[in-house]
């Protein structure tokens, strides 16, 4: 049991938790009601369809983790590789884990009096996932298991956060969709970035196996400018009051930004440097999700009066 357990590889959800108060603050930030229980039951939606992706990745990429070795942030838990006899129940955890969120999804929806569409969007979310590597899709070994992440980490998770509390989507809802993305793609990037050789070996074609490690750090590097500068920029181009301090998160993203452009100028080729770039670029998106969550909570806690 312990040994399936670490399949969940538990490091993964701390962004999941960070982006998805990151999208229910910014609701309340904007009027929406502070509810905890809402907030609450809306996070255990997602959490169920996060860690079944663990599970399912796992499974169907079994045979390309044998090709390489486990990392804190790459190459899969090694488990399911060690103990082959543990494949067949994580399998089962995996849609186990998805019957789950579904159920919530739809215990929210009534509790909440929620349109049919948002039970919808939970069905997506977790296709998404489970077809990000298993079969017909495999989305990952098509060149769009990136275009995958970016929309969950750019979209679905931030803005579940933001629905569960305002109860609905409009224009500000999405005001950060951009630079989201862009950091979504620079996490992805970085993910493929160890597993290079293992995923050629088997014929996995993301971006990084086929174009290379430098072609990620470039990318990587771009994606992590782009999202400071609209950050930095944004203020310019819109004349509507919003009650934060833009400026000041984009010095919180030049964290991530330093780490990437370290890449981008060191561009590492061989396996062990790459991965020690890649994990500095990782620890500085999670410490900017913390941050700017910090911010935001901050922001509520002064602007609406509420008690610690």
């Amino acid at each position: 049991m312990i040994k399936l357990f670490r399949v969940a590889r538990p490091q993964f959800l701390i962004a999941g938790v960070f982006l998805f108060v990151f999208g229910a603050a910014w609701a309340i930030l904007l009027g929406a009601p502070f509810s905890l229980s809402r907030m609450l039951l809306g996070y255990l939606v997602l959490l169920p369809a996060h860690l079944s992706i663990s599970y399912s990745n796992d499974y169907f990429d079994v045979e390309a983790d044998q090709h390489g070795e486990p990392t804190f942030v790459s190459g899969g838990s090694g488990i399911l590789v060690a103990l082959p006899g543990l494949r067949k129940p994580a399998r089962w955890v995996a849609l186990a884990l998805i019957l789950c969120s579904l159920a919530l999804g739809l215990l929210f929806q009534i509790v909440y009096s929620f349109p049919v569409w948002f039970s919808g969007l939970v069905v997506l979310g977790n296709l998404l996932g489970w077809f990000y590597s298993a079969p017909p899709l495999r989305l990952a070994y098509r060149g769009l298991g990136e275009l995958a992440i970016v929309l969950c980490i750019g979209l679905l998770i931030p803005g579940m956060g933001y629905l569960v509390t305002s109860g609905h989507i409009d224009r500000d809802g999405l005001l950060f969709i951009m630079p989201l993305m862009l950091y979504g793609l620079a996490f992805i990037l970085s993910v493929e970035i160890p597993d290079m050789e293992a995923d050629r070996l088997e014929n996995k074609w993301n971006w990084v196996a086929r174009k290379g490690r430098g072609f990620g750090f470039t990318v990587t590097g771009t994606a992590l400018l782009l999202a400071t500068l609209f950050f930095l920029c944004y203020p310019w181009f819109t004349q509507r009051s919003y009650p934060l301090v833009f400026h000041f998160l984009g010095i919180l993203s030049l964290l991530p930004l330093g780490a990437g452009w370290i890449g981008l100028v060191m561009r590492p080729v061989e396996k062990l440097p790459a991965t020690r770039v890649v994990y500095g670029i990782m620890i500085a998106l999670t410490t900017f999700c913390i941050l700017a969550d910090g911010y935001l909570v901050f922001l509520i806690l002064i602007l609406k009066g509420y008690q610690v």
